[in-house]
């Protein structure tokens, strides 16, 4: 009678017993076991070779499967992770289909498998995500509507010297505009690597940071030398709401990606460690796909700004209806000949106070409201709505 499926081993024994035996033929045996000549001799042949285990039953899964990635499509993806570390499976693909055309590439889903069967895929720790927040921010529609700045936290180089890194990035395309070492974030090393990042890429309309030095102040409505500056450029700049970095959050994980790719761990010198920056920015900006770009890398969108550096600051320009006066070096104004203090952000800037009820003047630096100056008792206050 036939094998049954539950038995088959047993059977097999059985019939290789019976065959060493030499008192049956592969003829008997096919008619005592009820199975082909040839499935005799292949049983036999695989106890030759193998002994009992080649009794066993054997996947019947085709040995090649004409959808198995190649083995030349997976070394060109262990290739690219093995330059790319920090990427996943989407950028491999989409860096590979920019630099190889058309070819056949398998899903996003078989990359992670061959990754992972490499031994090429670090865990990614899960963190819990605050919900977005919305602000009446610039709208961001076009490259150089909204450029973001910030330093990456200080960390302490080989040389056991602070770092500050100051980054800028324009929040349409996402390309990093600047990645620069300083030795303290303060105005005087800050304003020289903007204008050299307004110089190559022009202006933007709006520049977007945090509440930090130097971009803010503890001072009347929170103006810093810094975004005087940008102001007189004619960029409005914005600030958001403290504690909240992911009102900044594009900006804030291209940190994350910085961080990990250039100080873990930091490089022994400033020098070593721009160059690690520079790198950085030329792979950011030229090599690396980002996603809600479909996968198309940051210089493949951003254009410079048409809107150039000028020469010399244009003046400030108020209505005449208002009155003029101009902050001095101890950052105070003079009212019928006693100082009242604004603010030393301003210092040699005029600033204009219009009138609002008998002793309270509206005090405006351009278009931005400063507060409420009461010229009676020489305090200014918060600029109340109208």
């Amino acid at each position: 009678m036939p094998w049954k499926e539950i038995c088959a081993m047993d059977q097999k024994t059985q019939m290789i017993k019976l065959w060493k035996s030499d008192r049956y033929t592969i003829n008997d045996l096919s008619i005592l076991h009820d199975v082909s000549r040839k499935t005799i001799y292949k049983w036999i042949r695989r106890y030759q070779a193998e002994g009992s285990p080649g009794l066993e039953d054997r996947s019947r899964a085709p040995l090649h499967h004409q959808n198995a990635t190649s083995d030349e499509m997976i070394e060109l993806i262990i290739a690219m992770k093995r330059r790319y570390p920090r990427w996943g499976p989407k950028k491999i693909i989409a860096a590979l289909k920019g630099q190889y055309g058309e070819m056949r590439y398998p899903a996003i889903s078989t990359v992670s498998e061959i990754l992972k069967r490499k031994g090429l895929v670090t865990p990614r720790v899960r963190r819990h995500r605050t919900r977005p927040y919305t602000a009446p921010f610039t709208e961001c529609e076009n490259p150089n509507d909204v450029w973001s700045a910030d330093f990456k936290g200080q960390f302490r180089m080989g040389n056991g010297k602070l770092c500050y890194p100051l980054t800028i990035t324009d929040n349409y395309s996402r390309y990093l505009l600047c990645c620069m070492v300083l030795n303290h974030p303060s105005y005087k090393e800050t304003r020289p690597c903007f204008k050299r990042v307004f110089k190559e890429f022009g202006l933007p309309v709006a520049i977007r940071t945090d509440n930090g030095t130097p971009f803010a102040s503890i001072g009347l409505s929170s103006l810093s030398k810094l975004s005087v500056w940008f102001m007189k450029l004619g960029i409005q700049p914005e600030r958001i709401a403290p504690g909240h970095p992911e009102q900044n959050g594009r900006h804030e994980r291209m940190h994350r990606t910085l961080k990990a790719t250039t100080a873990s761990p930091p490089k022994r010198n400033r020098t070593v460690q721009q160059k690690a920056f520079n790198t950085f920015i030329h792979e950011y900006n030229y090599e690396r796909p980002h996603e809600a770009l479909g996968q198309k890398p940051p210089a493949t969108v951003y254009r410079k700004s048409h809107w150039r550096y000028p020469g010399r600051l244009p003046k400030t320009i108020y209505g005449t209806d208002a009155l003029l006066r101009k902050v001095n070096r101890n950052g105070e104004i003079k009212w019928k000949g006693k100082a009242i203090f604004i603010s030393k952000s301003l210092i040699g800037e005029h600033i204009a106070l219009k009138q609002k009820e008998e002793h309270l003047w509206q005090l405006w630096f351009m278009y931005y409201p400063l507060g409420i100056v009461n010229v009676t008792t020489r305090k200014v206050l918060p600029m109340c709505p109208d």
